[in-house]
């Protein structure tokens, strides 16, 4: 039998369709209460009414991982990068109070490697699951004379729902309000054209060797660290303290000085004190290796912190036990003031940071 116009064109829809058969194991275990269509159809069905709200607002979000996928893609490490095209849009809709219900995926490539999108796929119903979100489709497409080869690119998009009642807005924010910093797990998935940069310029360093802020681990395996999913975490501490959290800041790309801001009334200001948390041994390397300012490090890379969480200061001690019995690092790390200037100060930078 020979190869098809298309196939010899580039294009390999057998391929294709092994991949769909072979991801459906990993895809089975994100299904979820309102889901209502399997893999592999035109368009994905999810039944709300299922899932028991009453008055929901639905709450999307997409995202990709940007230059991260080039040590991957280098390094050919490919298990985790999925977990972070999860983490970077059900981490920006928790931030309302919405429960990620589903995801969609996109992968797209020059020829397709049945075992490398297979791995990342894996990884991304490994991240819904984490999350209680379901990965009810999405969409491979092979491009030849579009990426160069061996190179892939990875998006997703995801929807979630809150009760009316329960949104975070961030609205009644005020002055004497307590700023809560969870811990990041490295450097999630920002700030990676920066990274790659500053590694290349260190010319010793070695994705396949150890350096001296690894910990043991292999340069590109900690690098690779995926971005923490915070989802359940937060939903168990709305639960149970419901009401209490006035405001949440995913901190992706623009870092404490441009993120939290998107949360604050206009006559709020979020006071930092960078003293408050240990800034993780990589972020000192970077800033070192990098000559970083502060301002660098603040609008650049997530410092340790990767979400915040803003609460009056009665709420302050149960919201702490709860995301620690949740498993989160969490430090007081601010607190709310009336702006004058600057919507975000940082305090103590020359003694924490640089």
């Amino acid at each position: 039998m020979t190869d098809s116009a298309y196939k010899q064109a580039g294009v390999d829809i057998e391929a294709a369709a092994d991949l769909v058969e072979n991801i459906k194991p990993h895809i089975k275990k994100t299904n979820r209460t309102g889901v209502m269509s399997g893999i592999g159809g035109f368009g994905a069905m999810f039944d709300l009414k299922e899932t028991g709200y009453k008055d929901p607002i639905l709450v999307s979000g997409t995202d990709g991982v940007g230059t991260k996928l080039k040590i991957a893609i280098e390094t050919n490490r490919h298990s985790t990068i999925g977990i972070d095209a999860v983490a970077m849009c059900v981490n920006d809709i928790i931030v309302q109070g919405a429960e990620p219900l589903y995801f969609l995926d996109y992968f797209a490539t020059g020829k397709l490697n049945n075992n490398v999108a297979e791995e990342v796929i894996k990884g991304i119903a490994k991240g819904c699951e984490e999350s209680g979100c379901a990965l009810i489709g999405g969409e491979t497409a092979e491009m030849p004379g579009m990426y160069a080869e061996g190179d892939y690119d990875i998006a997703g998009f995801s929807v979630g729902a809150v009760e009316r009642e329960d949104i975070i807005t961030g609205e009644n924010i005020q002055a004497d309000d307590i700023i809560l910093g969870l811990a990041s797990s490295g450097l999630h998935s920002n700030g990676f054209s920066l990274v790659r940069k500053i590694i290349e310029s260190a010319n010793e360093l070695d994705f396949e060797k150890e350096a001296e802020f690894t910990n043991g681990e292999k340069l590109a395996d900690f690098i690779l660290t995926p971005t923490k999913l915070y989802v359940k975490s937060i939903l168990k501490a709305m639960r149970d303290h419901k009401g209490t959290i006035k405001g949440l800041s995913h901190i992706t790309g623009g870092g404490l000085l441009e993120n939290i801001p998107r949360v604050l009334p206009e006559t709020t200001c979020a006071e930092i004190d960078t003293a408050s948390w240990e800034l993780p041994a990589l972020f000192k390397w970077l800033a070192k290796q990098g000559n970083l300012t502060a301002s660098d490090l603040a609008t650049t890379l997530n410092t340790g912190i990767g979400m915040v969480v803003i609460c009056a200061p009665e709420h302050k001690q149960a919201l702490i036990e709860s995301f620690k019995a949740s498993g989160e690092n969490v430090f007081e790390i601010g607190k709310i003031t009336q702006r004058t200037n600057e919507p975000v100060i940082l305090h103590n930078t020359d003694s924490a940071w640089v």
